[in-house]
């Protein structure tokens, strides 16, 4: 949506998305050459399951022979991070079903790695994925990275933050948010909480603070503070489960306050998003 009339831009691909999945035929007139398709970006907070549907539509738009390959770039500031793989939720190789991911495991936790470097790093990949006549997916939850991307940031000594910068969104993607009830996605985030304990977290977490203690910014949130209390005997098992899952709560909720900002973003449940997308590209 254009934040000045409340509306989509009228030749935007958000208006052809939008217009597409409530019933419209979609086009618009905007049929593109092959390699000249708007790059999906999936965004949504945490747990909303970005990374899965990433995946699902890559698969799908490769067997219905829409593009010959598809590969995914992480936007997540997270998982940029070597070692911390549980506690940042990565996709393991088995999840990612053969479909290429980059963004992941770029820098060794206490290394720093700005939004400057992701758009460097992420332009770069796109022209590689590009070149390979492949079809780039983003998905990822942190704000900053995939607006400077789509925006085309200018930076100069001081990082752009604010959402006055959001003006003319890159006509190059199309961005895609999930959208949850926001109890379901309490319940989801907590579920996913109880899962991670499962795995052996608290071997990673004695690892990564043997390796980079606690002065490192990275080792200081998301689950390793909380375990690492439960592990010295502070608090119990089920109080670190529900702690971490009322971190990501908190987390989530950032994450949705930076995008509902963004009106270029076509929100869309996750049930059906797959089809509804694969269905997109293939009108385009």
């Amino acid at each position: 949506m254009n934040s000045k009339n409340g509306s989509y831009d009228e030749d935007s691909w958000a208006a052809v998305f939008a217009g597409q999945i409530n019933g419209g035929e979609g086009l618009c007139g905007k049929l593109v050459k092959p390699g000249d398709e708007p790059i999906l970006v999936i965004v949504g907070p945490t747990a909303s399951g970005k990374t899965g549907l990433a995946i699902d539509v890559a698969l799908g738009l490769q067997k219905s022979g829409r593009f010959s390959g598809c590969e995914i770039i992480s936007a997540d500031s997270r998982a940029i991070y070597k070692g911390m793989d549980i506690g940042t939720a990565k996709p393991m190789p088995k999840e990612m079903r053969g479909v290429p991911h980059w963004g992941i495991d770029l820098v060794e936790p206490n290394d720093k790695f700005t939004v400057v470097d992701f758009v460097e790093y992420a332009r770069k990949k796109i022209a590689e994925i590009r070149a390979r006549g492949h079809f780039p997916i983003i998905a990822g939850g942190t704000g900053l990275y995939v607006d400077a991307l789509v925006y085309d940031y200018k930076f100069n000594d001081v990082v752009k933050k604010t959402y006055s910068d959001r003006e003319v969104m890159n006509d190059d993607y199309l961005v895609v948010g999930i959208d949850w009830p926001r109890d379901i996605l309490r319940e989801r985030l907590l579920q996913r909480s109880y899962k991670l304990f499962e795995q052996p977290i608290e071997e990673e977490t004695l690892r990564m603070v043997e390796q980079y203690g606690w002065d490192s910014q990275a080792m200081k949130s998301d689950i390793y503070p909380i375990c690492w209390e439960m592990m010295c005997g502070n608090i119990s098992r089920e109080e670190a489960i529900k702690l971490n899952a009322v971190d990501d709560w908190h987390l989530a909720k950032r994450q949705l306050t930076w995008f509902k900002r963004n009106k270029n973003i076509v929100w869309i449940p996750l049930e059906g998003a797959k089809e509804r997308i694969i269905n997109f590209y293939h009108t385009i």
